[in-house]
């Protein structure tokens, strides 16, 4: 049996399964399902994800086939915020299903000898010497390992629908709010669009059903005033705004990580991100007390670390909501006014805008370092690629790219 096995073949656990692999752990994923979904809601990859792909040297692959998007929102207010203003070489998000970036990940991480066996349905913890559970919200590692798993049922419900339109609007993403709801139209490629948004009908805590086609159809006119000549349905789905985050990351041998740790209301597409980046953290270090470079200790710094990210992640989701679904007359002036303030204060874009990115995460023992040039002419990312400490003007960056 490997050192540490993962439950769970989503993105969280394979760019966990090729941390671990590259700090030198000998790793197995364990995946309920045979097939890969091609449905997903993730489809936004933020900047900071895309630093971290870059200090491991796949960026490049991300960039060639993700859509670039210049700005992000908040809570779907009408005025957007400006990534060029983020310190980062890469201030724009990558609109790319899911699924793609599976395959990205699953091929790295075997490309490095990480073990992933599908059609392994997991009742029990397994026996490893560590075992994370990145086996989602329904988490049978958290539930087996008696973890608190605590927050708020949903009240209101969102949906969303892959499409082909056959009048899609004149620019690439696009946005309506009003009364009648919110939308969002997102280019997927080849005709293809994603339509996501919130409205009245849904605002409640009982589960409305399954989404119909004709229903989307329906509430795009509502909100939109046209369906934008909708057809061929490839996937439709509806999301509740739960709220919850596991109380503890670790609980012995076993620790959590991506959407088995937190819950919440997919708005502005930060789960996934989130998920990667608690793999990031918990990757060197768990291959560190693998391989005997560290004591057990260094795990308790993941929860120290990363939960209060999770919990900073789950308010800024709920108050995106409550702007998302404040569909009153006051809630609509509550709207306009911090439109305005996002088009007319840089200071609160900027911070809005980092939050959203992901660039803004600090941990007590060091923030986040940017991508320093070398007078070698390489850049601090490049020589994170192996995954170990750099020595840097600034001090001694960690594998994760924070300071040490």
């Amino acid at each position: 049996m490997a050192e540490v096995v993962i439950v769970g073949a989503g993105p969280t656990g394979l760019w966990l399964a090729a941390e671990l692999r590259l700090g030198g752990a000998t790793v197995t994923v364990l995946e309920a399902r045979d097939e890969r979904d091609a449905n997903s809601k993730a489809l936004t990859i933020h900047p900071r994800t895309i630093e971290i792909f870059d200090c491991r040297g796949i960026a490049e692959q991300f960039l060639a086939e993700g859509v670039r998007i210049p700005d992000g929102h908040f809570g779907a207010l009408p005025d957007r915020m400006d990534f060029a203003v983020l310190d980062t070489p890469y201030p724009f998000t990558l609109a790319l299903p899911q699924a793609r970036t599976e395959e990205i990940l699953e091929e790295r991480a075997r490309s490095l000898g990480a073990v992933i066996k599908r059609g392994h349905r997991v009742s029990e913890i397994p026996d490893a010497r560590y075992v994370v559970g990145c086996d989602g919200v329904r988490s049978t590692i958290r539930a087996a390992a008696g973890m608190a798993f605590t927050g708020t049922d949903a009240t209101t419900w969102g949906w969303l629908g892959d499409v082909v339109l056959d009048e899609p609007p004149a620019r690439g993403v696009t946005g309506t709010t009003g009364p009648e709801g919110g939308l969002m139209v997102v280019p997927l490629g080849s005709g293809i669009f994603r339509l996501v948004g919130a409205d009245p009908s849904t605002h409640r805590p009982e589960w409305p059903g399954e989404l119909t086609f004709e229903e989307l159809r329906s509430t795009v006119r509502r909100i939109a005033g046209t369906d934008f000549g909708m057809r061929d349905p490839i996937w439709l789905s509806r999301f509740g705004n739960a709220t919850r985050q596991a109380e503890a990351y670790r609980h012995g041998r076993v620790l959590l990580a991506g959407d088995a740790a937190h819950q919440h209301f997919p708005t502005g597409g930060v789960g996934m991100n989130a998920g990667i980046q608690d793999a990031h953290n918990l990757g060197w270090k768990l291959a560190a007390v693998v391989t005997g470079r560290a004591d057990d200790e260094l795990l308790d710094t993941y929860h120290a670390e990363r939960h209060p990210v999770g919990a900073a992640l789950l308010e800024h989701t709920r108050a995106q909501t409550a702007l998302m679904t404040a569909y009153s007359a006051e809630g609509q002036a509550l709207r306009a006014l911090l439109s305005g303030l996002i088009a007319t204060a840089p200071d609160m874009s900027r911070q809005l805008a980092e939050r959203l990115s992901g660039l803004d995460v600090a941990y007590a023992t060091g923030r986040r370092v940017r991508d320093l040039p070398f007078a070698d002419g390489s850049r601090l990312f490049e020589r994170l690629r192996a995954g170990r400490h750099v020595e840097t003007e600034v001090g001694l960056v960690r594998p994760d790219g924070h300071l040490a």
